[in-house]
């Protein structure tokens, strides 16, 4: 890489840099692209070298987001036939989520942000979450193409999972010293339970057993066998 090259790509991450801090500290809205380009010490022009708009910088932004899920969850090449009823990998699916979510919080915040600001009946909220959950669509597609039965239509599906993901994670991640006393872990596995009985419904409760003592330490009556004809009955008839 030549000299230039190599001053363009830094100035490059440092914009990209001081723009997370100040979507983190300010939120996106109330960022100037000016505040960029002196937290990041670049003069105002350079950043139109690079982006046309703060929003081209958050499109890029939100590349690396993806960049990160991508190689975690096993590169362009991820497979469509993962089953997303089986519990293990529907919660790997989720983990890796959330941790992108931790790790780029500042971009999430300004993605959450500036969809909230646009026009209503601009479409953009919902072409963002389609887009974002190409890959649970495909999962629940291979799901349904074996004769699964799912909720509703595999897109319509797999945005609502998006949704419900990102929205708690917007929601518990920028809570502070008010977020859920839980772990991240116990986060994914909470999840991982509610959206795996969504999917193949909740196990069905064992039928109790004759005489079997229940929890208050209580014997259960036993099942009551049909009368025998001709049986006397308490009231003597």
């Amino acid at each position: 890489m030549g000299v230039r090259k190599a001053r363009a790509a830094e100035t490059e991450a440092a914009l990209k840099a001081a723009a997370r801090r100040l979507f983190a500290e300010r939120g996106y809205l109330n960022t100037k692209i000016t505040d960029i380009t002196a937290a990041a010490g670049r003069a105002t022009g350079s950043f139109y070298d690079h982006f046309a708009g703060k929003e081209e910088l958050l499109q890029s932004l939100l590349h690396d987001m993806n960049d990160q899920a991508d190689t975690a969850i096993g590169g362009y090449g991820h497979p469509r036939d993962h089953d997303l009823t089986d519990p293990d990998q529907l919660r790997a699916h989720l983990a890796v989520a959330w941790q992108v979510f931790r790790d780029h919080l500042p971009v999430m915040v300004a993605l959450m942000q500036s969809s909230m600001a646009d026009d209503i009946g601009s479409g953009r909220a919902w072409q963002s979450l389609a887009q974002d959950t190409t890959v649970l669509r495909d999962h629940l597609e291979y799901l349904r193409d074996r004769g699964h039965s799912l909720p509703g239509d595999p897109e319509l599906v797999a945005a609502a999972m998006g949704a419900m993901l990102a929205m708690l994670g917007y929601a518990v991640l920028t809570a502070g010293p008010h977020a859920p006393q839980a772990t991240d872990d116990e986060i994914v596995d909470t999840l991982t339970a509610l959206l795996l009985h969504g999917l193949t419904g909740p196990p069905a409760p064992e039928p109790p057993r004759r005489g079997a003592r229940q929890k208050d330490g209580l014997t259960s009556p036993p099942v009551p066998e049909p009368a025998r004809r001709g049986a006397r009955r308490k009231d003597g008839t």
